[in-house]
């Protein structure tokens, strides 16, 4: 063995030995950063699972649940090792595996295959199985097949729809594809899933009618400051779209959403308390949708737009190590760095301006075929707006989106991105970053300001957002 192949092989044990550690004091602040296996019983789990803590020689470590399952592990009925928020890496990343695991948690390989996603990253279908599988021990059909998996499971127990719906629903092919994956990932019968829901959730999902919709609960790790989140979706609120109702800690957001096969509304609900603890915890949302093929598109867009898969610890560690910021994270541990369920919305709105968007909501949005209250319509496409308004920077724009020019989908190279949107007329730095940081989810953006230092990297956005909360930082800065 050469010294570089004794080193990687002692780098590797030291990693295992930390992550068996994390496994043994049940941290749950590694839940969805990695898995873990025993041999003996054939179950994968999620570290901080209360089950007896395996023998070290019987555990094998996962990067994902893919993984697991494709090593023939099967998933832990206790600890639901699938429910668990999203690697925070995949976020931060922003290389080929980072931005086509962004890629297939948006439903790309579902609904265009390993070519499209391919296509979309700018690589060979080869090129991308290849670094997926070397780098995670999954390839995008397996990592989009555990993906469905969990979104079958989960209409399985919340929802009283018909086993041969939720199949297709959930993305598979055909009812023998959903039967054989949820016997090989859950040991378990679709109906055995169905019946092992808690009761109140059984008893929900009898009762439940279509228009009652998919509740959720969408999950975090650590703690997590609804409170800012709230605010800013309150003060950036666009009337037909969107509303935030209730008292503080109380609040509702909703929203209309675009979706790859119809429309949906969402509502989410604040919470006053940062739920779970160190721990982590959820968010309760409800989604109804035109087309249940939606729903594994429509939670990942929700999870951006609340920063859900984020890793505070990691954040809180490094910008509380700053003198300027340590008070704003003692104030506010797990502050989050909000994105966006709808890139080009996000860039169409921050150019245009509140007022604006609502203007162009109010001409150019389409129309609900059932509105719910205050949600009327959903905000324009850009082929719409580049077509009735082409002169001046929002058209500029909306053409540079509709015709590809300007790319903001999960899988967008970010800094491409950025240069892309500088060469649109009318568009300047601050909102080139803003579009960065909120419509790319790119956790080290920083607007043009000396006053931002490097030493927050690779945390600049959250430390703009530590700012802001405390009233350090203008809104239009």
């Amino acid at each position: 063995m050469t010294a570089t192949a004794q080193r990687t092989a002692h780098e590797d044990s030291r990693s295992e030995d930390s992550r068996y550690e994390a496994v043994r004091s049940r941290d749950a602040r590694f839940d969805g950063a990695f898995f873990f296996a025993v041999r003996t019983t054939g179950i994968y789990c999620r570290p901080s699972c209360p089950a007896i803590t395996p023998k070290r020689h019987n555990v094998r470590f996962f990067a994902t649940a893919a993984a697991a399952q494709g090593s023939g592990f099967r998933a832990c009925r206790r600890c639901r090792p699938d429910a668990v928020p999203g690697s925070a890496e995949w976020n931060v990343r922003a290389d080929l595996v980072g931005r086509a695991m962004r890629l297939i948690g948006d439903g790309v390989v579902d609904r265009e295959g390993v070519t499209g996603l391919a296509g979309r990253l700018g690589y060979s279908a080869r090129q991308v199985q290849r670094q997926l599988t070397a780098e995670l021990g999954a390839g995008p059909v397996a990592l989009a097949r555990a993906q469905r998996a969990h979104t079958a499971r989960v209409l399985l127990q919340t929802t009283g729809l018909p086993v041969t719906e939720i199949a297709f629903a959930a993305g598979f092919a055909s009812v023998r594809q959903f039967n054989d994956t949820i016997r090989a990932v859950y040991a378990a019968t679709p109906s055995d899933v169905r019946a092992a829901a808690p009761a109140a959730d059984r008893a929900a999902a009898r009762t439940a009618t279509p228009s009652a919709g998919v509740p959720l609960r969408l999950a975090h790790r650590g703690p997590y400051q609804a409170g800012p989140v709230f605010d800013l979706l309150q003060r950036e609120a666009v009337a037909g779209i969107e509303e935030v109702a209730g008292p503080p800690g109380r609040r509702r957001y909703r929203r209309t959403l675009r979706l790859p096969h119809g429309t949906g509304i969402v509502a989410v609900e604040e919470h006053r308390e940062t739920r779970g603890g160190s721990g982590g915890g959820w968010l309760d949302a409800r989604l109804h949708l035109t087309d249940l093929r939606d729903l594994t598109t429509s939670v990942q867009r929700l999870r951006r737009l609340f920063d859900l898969d984020a890793d505070p610890y990691a954040v809180d560690e490094r910008l509380g190590a700053d003198p300027r910021l340590a008070p704003l994270v003692a104030a506010r541990p797990g502050l989050r760095s909000p994105g966006t369920a709808d890139p080009a919305e996000l860039a169409l709105r921050s150019l245009a301006g509140h007022a604006a968007a609502e203007r162009l909501v109010e001409r150019y949005g389409e129309a609900l075929d059932a509105p719910c209250g205050t949600l009327t319509h959903l905000f324009p496409e850009p082929a719409v707006l580049a077509e009735a308004e082409p002169d001046g920077p929002v058209g500029a724009l909306a053409a540079a989106l509709a015709d590809g020019t300007v790319r903001l989908d999960p899988g967008a190279d970010r800094d491409d991105a950025e240069r892309a949107l500088l060469a649109v007329p009318g568009m300047d730095a601050r909102t080139a970053a803003v579009v960065r940081t909120r419509a790319l989810g790119d956790p080290d953006t920083a607007p043009p300001d000396p006053t931002v230092p490097d030493s927050w990297r690779p945390w600049r956005s959250y430390a703009v957002n530590h700012l802001r909360a405390a009233g350090d930082w203008e809104q239009d800065r």
